[in-house]
């Protein structure tokens, strides 16, 4: 691949990146529980832990994991909460004792759950008691042999965590009837758990490490099977990029994008495992009141988000008044960050919102902005070390300079291919190991990528095509706006057209004021020709915009 892109990384990001520095995540977490033993590694609802006790903890949990319960290496073990201080030592755990990761959104419905424990073979699963009746419901349907039940509070100490779990039970009610069966506790399996007993298992490379599911918007959601190798590749591809940025036992990264999407579990979890910070834990960013009053007791060097967290930070009041002078890294990623976001981050924290771009079936990080730009330029920047990218027609052939086409990568960090469905890898990774992303992308002179679109999602007017990102970034850069969402609806005349979906932020805003904003910037028949107006949009739990529900 042509590496003239380096020249606009600061010093020191290396063209290519070794997959193979560590045999696997358990020599990356052993070297930095040794290097950083007495440092806050995590923080949640003011109690801490360090990595002596990260390393502790989750060893007595690998233990009983292969003792009591018999779990053979390569066995699945599911994760469904949201991020709380049992959660990292669950996942240290379970690699720990050799086992395949298998995150889950608490959110999900029954049918969701069921499906995706029985695609994935999962053995054991850790759950917090919020969502029990979830399991409950299809217990007898699944395969899964063990249940290990926590609660909110488990890891708070004795006096706080009562007061947390009898408040979530009996006075928020937030714990809805369940009759689940042969349970045990989170604070039974380290109470039982006995770190001399606990055996290193023999992990390489190519062994499982996480079976991330995807979230299924191009059919039935499929378990991504990411080995040791794509993670630790993807952990080296990112520290190269930020290397020259961050200082090793001095960040504090705010994680509050939950651990079991890919973003968060790369980019918090395990960067900044290797560079021995404290990951901030957010259990409730919706809660956006009291996910500004917790920024406000911690001196955060990071943070990392999708863009409508971003914008409902900025849009919070007491948000401006943070003190942003320890502030280096803001990362934006899972969606397209708008222009206007990005520059009010910008003018409010005096730090460029940085922009990524990956999927989960690459680890994830593909491609991102030097940090060291003085602005945002709208792309999603340049290529990881290591990683080669490709724009192609519908053919698989190589689109010509400046035009847009989809965006193809191969590297150490795109996945093994879907758990057990053979049919679906071939449609995405040929032969060669090249991944085919679904996006569509331009590629600037200067090596700089910019997505244009999903490519189900864009939308056909009288033969042109129609981006909704664009749509979406003009939308809001009106001043009344407070977040839009683009799709496309059947019209006679013109075979779509397009309709926006918006939530004001000034109530006087009228659909007419819109479309003739939309008129000044865009051509004839990108102009939406239907508004609807929404108190608010549909999201996945990390916050990214559902157009498809838009559509029904």
């Amino acid at each position: 691949m042509d590496r003239l892109w380096l020249q606009s990384y600061p010093a020191g990001v290396p063209a290519e990146i070794n997959a193979d520095h560590y045999p696997s995540l358990l020599e990356v977490f052993s070297e930095s529980i040794e290097a950083y033993a007495d440092k806050t590694a995590y923080i949640n609802m003011g109690k801490s832990i360090t990595y002596r006790q990260l390393d502790e903890l989750s060893l007595k949990f690998a233990s009983y994991l292969q003792h009591q319960l018999k779990l053979q290496k390569g066995d699945a073990v599911a994760v469904m909460m949201p991020n709380l201080l049992q959660y990292p030592v669950c996942i240290l755990g379970i690699l720990r004792a050799g086992c395949v990761v298998v995150n889950v959104n608490p959110l999900y419905t029954p049918r969701e759950l069921e499906h995706q424990l029985n695609d994935s073979k999962t053995k054991a699963i850790v759950i917090v008691e919020n969502f029990a009746h979830t399991l409950a419901d299809v217990q007898d349907k699944v395969g899964v042999e063990h249940v290990i039940l926590t609660q909110m509070g488990d890891m708070l100490g004795l006096l706080k965590g009562s007061i947390v779990n009898l408040v979530v039970k009996h006075v928020k009610k937030l714990i809805p009837a369940h009759n689940l069966k042969h349970s045990t506790t989170y604070k039974t399996v380290i109470g039982q758990g006995d770190v001399s007993r606990y055996q290193k298992p023999a992990v390489v490379g190519d062994d499982l490490a996480f079976l991330q599911y995807t979230g299924g918007t191009t059919g039935v959601s499929k378990g991504a099977m990411l080995t040791h190798r794509n993670m630790i590749a993807n952990l080296e591809q990112a520290a190269g990029c930020l290397d020259p940025l961050l200082s090793k036992g001095k960040e504090l990264i705010v994680t509050a994008l939950p651990l079991y999407h890919i973003f968060a579990l790369t980019a918090n979890f395990l960067v900044f495992m290797k560079y021995g910070g404290t990951n901030l834990l957010i259990t409730n960013p919706r809660d956006m009141p009291n996910f500004v009053k917790e920024l406000a007791k911690y001196p955060f060097t990071a943070l990392t988000g999708v863009n409508t967290l971003f914008n409902g930070l900025l849009n919070t009041p007491g948000f401006a008044q943070l003190d942003f002078s320890r502030l280096k890294l803001a990362l934006g990623g899972g969606m397209a960050v708008q222009r206007p976001v990005a520059e009010r981050w910008q003018k409010v924290t005096h730090t460029r919102l940085v922009e990524g771009y990956g999927l989960t079936e690459c680890a994830p990080l593909v491609t991102v902005s030097p940090y060291n730009l003085p602005a945002y330029n709208g792309s999603i920047g340049l290529p990881a070390p290591s990683t080669d990218i490709k724009l192609v027609n519908d053919q698989g052939e190589e689109v010509a300079a400046g035009e847009a086409g989809e965006m193809w990568v191969k590297g150490p960090q795109v996945m093994k291919g879907y758990f057990n469905r053979p049919e679906e890898t071939t449609k995405v990774l040929n032969d060669e190991g090249w991944l085919a992303t679904g996006d569509i992308a331009k590629v600037d002179d200067d090596g700089f990528f910019y997505i244009v679109d999903r490519k189900k999602d864009m939308i056909l007017v009288s033969g042109f095509n129609v981006y909704p990102n664009e749509i979406e970034e003009v939308v809001a850069m009106h001043e009344k706006v407070l977040e839009v969402a683009a799709i496309g609806v059947p019209n006679e005349a013109t075979g779509e057209a397009v309709k926006i979906f918006v939530v004001k932020k000034d109530q006087s805003l009228t659909d007419a004021e819109l479309i003739k904003h939309c008129k000044e910037r865009l051509t004839g028949y990108k102009v939406p020709k239907l508004v609807e107006f929404r108190t608010e949009l549909p999201k996945t739990n990390v916050g990214k915009i559902l157009r498809r529900e838009l559509k029904g």
